[in-house]
């Protein structure tokens, strides 16, 4: 199986799975509310409308006014003095579900005493008649049990395109004792209903018993705040979509309930104790026109919820949170299109992470997905606090960190699998570093055809048609090539070169492909002057085993090729073609002609960087070539000197030919080489007969 189709496979099962556990498992919003907590404690605190005030029964008035529950007359007592300072609306996150037994009127009346003294439920009663006040009362979810009354909400319920419930039903209720519920004007419920793992995130709005719509106690004292007399509950086919009272639209989840938009940690709100609203010793400033809620922040009243900013968080600055979302109208909510935004997250996110890992190496690809995963755990940062909108968090970031194992692990085993195919084509043929270079290429851009300038060698035993025959025995020719080969083979790997082929006893090889090599030139010569070096220890040996000794010729030549995976579709070799090539082989030919062990083009010479004791050796116009090519010969490392033959070189090209010859005799008289003596003939021939427009261009008809 392709790799590209590997990828195409686990894309789309990936994203199939997890839109799966996206649309039934309810595991990953709890994860994914730990996620949204997280993003709270970034954010931090943030300002209140200073529209909401807290009267708190907290340890200093339970000190002064004794332990909990007061006597009913207090309560009053701190409804009157809110009242006076000009509460707007005051809420009551308490109820009461007992009479008040320890009132003076029910010790009188309960050991027959004649005492004066006035019922503390009806002093309460009469207070709630006189006040803007709203009470509390708790709906029951385990149970049928019903105790006192519950209160007559003075509003208008309508639940539109209702065609499935999804508001919360009561089984049962604990409300106000009827006296009490009967004197307030409305009231609302105090539960919360926290999530799995315990903390309060969302509150329902809305409640249902017995078909009857009851509002929050937050939610009913915003209602009669900006006296709407109509509550309409709007439905889609995922549930309530949104709450409309007066001239508001809250949106909630499908189950009616309001995410809240925490203002920060505790005590973020005004808090006035309520000793001190009940000894008139606070400023009334602080609660004119203010929402007034009446709670607890003392542990020993458990009152106290888990929030993402606090595990011992009083639950009346939770209503607290939710009035002051209502007001600011910055609670969060899930869009309209919200399922559509998450599909979309997933798809995208799946996407981009598997175009990455095909395309990119493990460091680039591992670097963007950290900064994908940074980047969407911002961009959903962005989007809660600046808008509102909840979408999903875990599942998209998760999607991508599993992809990226998947993905990762994949391209793991096809690059070791890629290695081992490389290093099987290519161990025997180039050196450990060019290896290493071909072993990087992730996408396979150094084996791509293309055209390049390389340096091309040739190098072939002189007579091996002769040696053979005087050998007489297959195995000892093996033995022979094997001997050869292998230090010339180790040669132009430790010079970076690349085998391309062995071609009988000829060897060919080329530099700067499949990577580049600098100075492939001068790695190029460098190599072919070691091999005649290593040739004539060589040599000992083989004249040791086999009784001979053998001579080589090298071509050296350097220009532009194609290079690239060549041949059929079932069969291929990375190799080189084109002129560079041919030229090269003929220049190993033509040492037979010139004596010479290495032949190099004028294209390579002008490559070359380090000193080499080279000289000219001729102008050729090869087989099947138009173009005059200029030759030399290596003779080794070092500095030439050369200079008599380079005059002799020269006056011979200009047709002077018996000054030529009388330099080149003493030459050839002096080193006997066969390059002097080709010379000598030439001169002669030419002074014998003379030639017509002579340009010293010697041309070969034979390869």
């Amino acid at each position: 199986m392709s790799k590209k189709l590997l990828y195409i496979i686990i894309f789309i099962l990936t994203f199939v799975t997890f839109i799966f556990i996206y649309l039934f498992s309810p595991f990953s919003d709890i994860f994914d509310n730990k996620l949204r907590d997280q993003m709270f404690l970034m954010r931090g605190d943030i300002p209140t409308t200073n529209q909401v005030v807290i009267v708190d029964i907290d340890e200093k008035s339970l000190k002064a006014l004794g332990q909990w529950p007061w006597s009913r007359d207090k309560i009053a007592q701190i409804l009157y003095n809110l009242t006076d300072s000009g509460a707007l609306i005051i809420g009551l996150d308490i109820f009461f579900a007992e009479k008040d037994t320890k009132s003076l009127y029910y010790l009188a009346k309960k050991y027959h005493l004649n005492i004066k003294a006035e019922d503390n439920d009806i002093v309460l009663a009469k207070a709630l008649e006189t006040t803007p006040t709203i009470t509390g009362f708790y709906f029951d979810f385990e149970t049928n049990t019903t105790k006192n009354v519950l209160p007559d909400v003075p509003a208008i319920f309508i639940e539109r395109n209702l065609q499935e419930e999804y508001l919360f039903n009561a089984k049962g209720y604990i409300g106000n004792i009827p006296i009490i519920q009967d004197s307030a004007y409305s009231g609302g419920f105090i539960n919360m209903i926290p999530d799995f793992d315990g903390v309060v995130r969302h509150v329902p709005l809305l409640i249902k018993y017995d078909d009857i719509i009851y509002p929050s106690l937050a939610f009913e004292m915003f209602r009669i705040a900006i006296g709407a007399k109509k509550v309409v509950v709007n439905y889609s086919q995922a549930g309530v979509d949104s709450i409309i009272v007066g001239n508001y639209k809250i949106k909630t989840d499908r189950f009616g309930r309001l995410f809240i938009n925490y203002r920060g940690d505790k005590k973020k709100f005004k808090y006035i104790s309520a000793i001190d609203v009940y000894n008139g010793t606070f400023n009334k400033n602080d609660i004119k026109d203010k929402f007034v809620l009446v709670g607890t922040s003392a542990g020993g009243l458990f009152d106290l919820r888990v929030t993402p900013f606090n595990n011992v968080y009083p639950g009346v600055e939770v209503h607290a949170n939710i009035i002051d979302n209502l007001l600011q109208g910055d609670f969060l909510y899930r869009p309209d299109i919200g399922e559509l935004v998450d599909i979309l997250s997933l798809f995208l996110m799946a996407l981009i992470i598997t175009l990455v890992f095909y395309f990119s190496n493990a460091v680039v690809s591992y670097l963007i997905l950290i900064l994908m995963v940074i980047g969407y755990f911002m961009f959903v940062y962005y989007l809660m606090f600046d808008y509102g909108y909840i979408i999903n968090i875990l599942l998209p970031i998760t999607e991508i960190v599993f992809l990226a194992v998947v993905l990762g692990s994949i391209n793991y085993l096809y690059e070791s699998r890629t290695s081992h195919i490389l290093r099987e084509a290519f161990a025997k043929k180039v050196s450990h570093k060019v290896m290493e270079e071909l072993i990087k290429d992730r996408n396979g851009a150094v084996l791509a055809p293309k055209n390049k300038e390389i340096t091309v060698f040739f190098s072939d035993i002189r007579d091996f048609t002769n040696i053979s025959e005087k050998l007489n025995d297959p195995k000892k020719v093996i033995e022979l090539l094997n001997i050869y080969m292998t230090p010339m083979v180790e040669n132009i790997n430790i010079h970076k070169g690349t085998i391309d082929k062995f071609i009988g006893d000829a060897i060919m090889a080329y530099w700067n492909a499949p990577v580049d090599i600098p100075n492939h030139a001068d790695e190029a010569v460098s190599s072919a002057i070691d091999q005649i070096n290593i040739l004539k220890s060589l040599n000992r040996e083989l004249q040791d085993k086999l009784g001979l000794e053998i001579d080589i010729g090298i071509g050296i030549n350097s220009g532009i090729a194609t290079i690239g995976d060549m041949g059929s579709e079932g069969r291929s070799d990375y190799t080189i073609i084109g002129d560079t090539v041919n030229l090269a082989s003929r220049l190993e030919s033509l040492n037979k002609v010139y004596g010479s062990n290495i032949l190099i083009s004028k294209e390579t010479f002008d490559l070359l960087t380090k000193d080499y004791i080279i000289r000219e050796v001729d102008l050729v116009q090869v087989k099947g070539k138009t173009e005059i090519v200029q030759i030399f010969e290596v003779v080794g490392f070092g500095k030439s000197n050369f200079d008599e033959y380079n005059k002799a070189l020269k006056l011979y090209r200009e047709a002077k030919f018996f000054e030529a010859k009388s330099i080149f005799q003493k030459l050839y008289d002096e080193f006997g080489d066969k390059l002097y003596k080709l010379y000598l003939q030439r001169c002669n021939d030419c002074l014998k007969n003379p030639p017509d427009d002579f340009d010293g261009i010697c041309k070969y008809s034979h390869k």
